[in-house]
């Protein structure tokens, strides 16, 4: 697995990270621990070293799931997490960027996930609520400290970007971005490469949809976020075929599924992008990785794009609320 280089701070990470959300958290039952922790090993053995979680993953399952399987290889893995969240009586409940809360959250994940520095320290959404200069000063505070190594965002706009990054520069900004998630690419995606800040794009196989696994007949497991979402209605999923149909056809060109193809195209973007894809199954594990090894040309690329153009995707990301809100 090849290395890419994200900002200018000299965080390189493994071309393909692993999201590890879905393993406790978003799509139905947590998965067995002693399963979810055998594939968090084997991805290092498939050479990535890249992990995402965050608290409000369980809320704080997914951390200590993290932290114990990948203890073993302490100096050797990079492990992103994030703060920015209250909790009630276990669940999710609102914003919270406060400066105490960010280092209260900076002590309980080190703990959670036997480290000693956070690698690289997420705000997860923006809280209107707390001026982003506080939250980034915060976070410069903790860098200081030797809590942190590295500032970053997740679904922020471009100013608030620009704004936190002048008080403290960011290394990475998280957000959703696959074939048929693509407006950052408009404002969000120009900002960060002009400030040299690297993409960490989460959701790169349409949280299963570009897989080809997923069709009208699928039945999402009860707490699966895609009972909700209005882009995984079966009318939805239906009138998104013609985007699958487009991926299948390049994927029968290469020799390869449709997920590596989906996820050599996110790689194709920018040198400084990096898709966090998640599976809580080995052999998509493998799968998914080997599209590393696939390199979309020029002309095919141009391909995708002329041919994507005339295909409208339906079907919101979110719902509005969780437009908001949402910290998955």
């Amino acid at each position: 697995m090849h290395k890419r280089k994200l900002g200018n701070k000299g965080l390189e990470v493994s071309a393909i990270g692993l999201g590890c959300m879905g393993m406790s958290f978003g799509y139905g039952p947590a998965g067995d621990k002693k399963e979810m922790i055998a594939v968090i090993r084997a991805a290092v053995e498939q050479g990535i070293t890249f992990f995402d979680t965050a608290e409000v993953y369980g809320p704080y399952t997914n951390e200590e799931l993290v932290g114990e399987a990948l203890e073993p290889f302490k100096g050797q893995v990079v492990i992103a997490t994030k703060f920015g969240f209250k909790f009630q009586d276990g669940r999710m409940a609102g914003l919270n960027s406060h400066p105490e809360n960010i280092r209260q959250v900076a002590e309980a994940s080190l703990k959670r996930l036997r480290v000693e520095v956070l690698d690289l320290f997420y705000q997860h959404r923006v809280d209107p609520n707390v001026p982003i200069e506080d939250v980034a000063g915060t976070v410069k505070d903790l860098i200081q400290e030797g809590k942190v190594k590295h500032f970053g965002m997740s679904e922020a706009g471009a100013q608030t970007i620009r704004r936190a990054h002048a008080v403290q520069p960011l290394t990475a900004l998280q957000s959703e971005y696959s074939l048929w998630t693509r407006q950052h690419e408009k404002e969000i995606i120009p900002t960060i490469e002009e400030l040299g800040i690297g993409l960490v794009a989460y959701s790169p196989l349409g949280k299963g949809y570009l897989t080809g696994k997923i069709d009208e007949n699928t039945q999402f497991a009860e707490g699966d976020i895609r009972n909700v979402l209005p882009r995984y209605t079966e009318e939805a999923r239906v009138a998104n075929k013609a985007l699958l149909d487009l991926i299948q056809l390049f994927a029968a060109r290469r020799n390869a599924t449709p997920a590596q193809i989906a996820l050599a195209w996110v790689l194709a973007q920018k040198p400084w992008i990096v898709p966090i894809p998640g599976t809580t199954k080995l052999h998509r594990l493998t799968e998914n990785n080997g599209a590393a090894a696939i390199e979309l040309s020029g002309e095919e690329l141009q391909e995708m794009e002329l041919a994507s153009a005339q295909i409208k995707v339906v079907g919101t990301r979110y719902t509005e609320q969780m437009e908001r809100s949402t910290g998955l």
